[in-house]
């Protein structure tokens, strides 16, 4: 009994959920913020094209048009019957208004309900199929919340920090981290082409296949060259993956990089900052090629940071980047930090250049401090 009392006073009340909102919402903002997405996800590149050539005036009629247009062929087909014969009965319903005929006043109010129900149970549909989707996404978020590594993986004489946040419910960015033996260890981070459901499916792809043939590999211009076999072979046409892989010893500074197209890694020493060269494609573009293995010798002190596009990529309510000169200042100014102070460090100047603008892609990042 007391079990039911405590589930009914969980259920959201309607008259609170009502005063939150109203004092929560800010109307012109949350309007604006939401029409605006609505335009980047129902109007094509092709359109938004054609809007940016329009006067305001015609641009006030047009996009609400072109919006509800994509909408409706984006409904079932069901949906689209249900949402026409609305349509019909509120025309018919504000018609009759005010309108008598042979002493017989037809039923506005009757129209007018039939179709708000109408409307409703569309509504009611869409929310349906995104609550499924969304329990599904979910899942796959735990999923990759438990396939991601510790953000502190211990390696004697290393200071290391892991990190990576994905921009929707699922990512497409790759963070791992596995122990080869007992002194040799390595740490991915990639960036699959693409946002959502696929690309979160082939960063899990590459994530397990890196796992499975890494122990087998001694050199990571073989390794490189296998994965890229793989992703080839495996993958969607016309998608690829960036991927850097860092081999690290625990008994030197000796660091072996695979770098497939990522954004260089930088090291950070003595007060400079140096970028390490983009040798290889990324994973997935050249069927048959050669990949290339870098060797940096780190001394203690020295700071080697890899990071995604998303970091600098990162958009102000302006549209202005965050951009790797703001990045490399950061760095450079504390670099004596350790790793993961160095690493909050950037995401919250990141997170305060953005302010309230939308994040568009994952951030991730590696901080690996030599002790």
């Amino acid at each position: 009994m007391s079990a039911q009392v405590n589930s009914k006073s969980k259920e959201p009340r309607i008259v609170r959920t009502i005063k939150e909102d109203w004092h929560n919402v800010k109307i012109k903002d949350d309007i604006g913020e939401e029409y605006r997405e609505l335009k980047e996800y129902f109007l094509s590149d092709e359109r938004k094209d054609k809007l940016e050539k329009m006067s305001k005036f015609k641009k006030f009629f047009v996009t609400p048009w072109w919006i509800l247009k994509a909408l409706y062929f984006k409904l079932t087909p069901i949906r689209r019957l249900l949402l026409l014969l609305g349509i019909i009965l509120m025309l018919f319903a504000i018609r009759s208004s005010s309108v008598e005929s042979s002493g017989v006043t037809v039923d506005f109010f009757g129209l007018s309900f039939f179709s708000a129900i109408l409307f409703l149970f569309i509504i009611a549909l869409e929310l349906k199929d995104k609550l499924h989707a969304k329990t599904e996404l979910e899942e796959g978020r735990a999923v990759q919340n438990a396939l991601k590594p510790e953000e502190n993986p211990v390696i004697k004489g290393w200071d290391i920090w892991l990190y990576t946040r994905p921009a929707n419910d699922v990512g497409g960015d790759l963070l791992d981290f596995i122990k080869i033996s007992e002194n040799e260890y390595g740490i991915s981070i990639g960036d699959v082409a693409g946002k959502g459901l696929s690309a979160a499916l082939l960063m899990a792809k590459l994530q397990s296949t890196i796992r499975a043939i890494v122990p087998d590999y001694t050199s990571l211009s073989e390794l490189g060259n296998k994965l890229n076999q793989i992703f080839c072979r495996d993958s969607l046409p016309r998608l690829f993956s960036s991927l850097t892989y860092i081999d690290i010893s625990s008994k030197s500074g000796l660091t072996k990089i695979l770098n497939a197209g990522h954004i260089p890694p930088l090291i950070i020493r003595k007060g400079n900052i140096e970028s390490l060269e983009k040798k290889s494609p990324a994973l997935g573009i050249i069927p048959h090629c050669n990949f290339s293995e870098q060797e940096v010798t780190l001394n203690s002190g020295d700071t080697l940071f890899v990071y995604s596009d998303g970091l600098t990529e990162a958009r102000n309510e302006n549209g202005e980047f965050f951009g790797e000169e703001r990045l490399k200042n950061i760095l450079l100014k504390n670099s004596n930090l350790p790793s993961q102070n160095l690493g909050e460090l950037v995401l919250a100047f990141v997170d305060q250049f953005k302010g309230t603008a939308k994040v568009h892609d994952d951030m991730t990042m590696i901080v690996a401090k030599v002790n």
